[in-house]
């Protein structure tokens, strides 16, 4: 790839296992690494929640937060503050095309993403999706003055209290 830095830090057997775990191709994993580390401004080996802010189109989308967030929730690095190359990947492969064979690519199943989008709209993390957590992150989608609690009503539950949406 145009970036020499990008084929030299990862190794054959690298690749192979994210090619494993994601699906992605040796060259989709190369460009991968290529916009890792020109994210990674200052060639730490991880990005920050800042390096991901300084995104254009990260910075404007009004789920900006919650994708950022997303990266940092599926870290398996022991620092919440730190998002290494293969956890980079594995957040993205959740925004690839399904394929068939879900055994083979197992972060790219239907409810692997349905898991992955029910966490964008769980803002606390209880595995549950409250009326305001709903209503929160429709705000941050169409801003606080076209709010949706303004144009329709949310289901209530048989007891009349708000249902609860739970991830399982």
């Amino acid at each position: 790839m145009g970036n020499s830095r990008s084929s030299l830090q990862l190794q054959p057997e690298e690749i192979e296992e994210i090619t494993e775990e994601t699906g992605f191709t040796k060259q989709q994993i190369e460009r991968l690494y290529a916009r890792f580390s020109s994210l990674d401004k200052q060639s730490h080996g991880y990005l920050t929640r800042e390096d991901f802010l300084r995104i254009p189109e990260l910075a404007i989308n009004p789920l900006g937060d919650r994708i950022v967030h997303a990266f940092f929730y599926e870290s398996k690095n022991t620092d919440e503050e730190k998002v290494d190359f293969k956890d980079f990947v594995r957040v993205v492969a959740h925004f690839r095309p399904v394929k068939k064979n879900p055994v083979k690519n197992k972060l790219n199943t239907r409810m692997e993403k349905l898991h992955f989008a029910f966490r964008m709209y769980d803002l606390d993390g209880d595995d549950k999706i409250s009326k305001e957590e709903l209503l929160a992150v429709l705000t941050m989608m169409w801003g606080p003055t076209s709010a949706p609690s303004s144009c329709c009503p949310l289901p209530r539950g048989p007891s009349s209290r708000p249902m609860r949406t739970r991830m399982t």
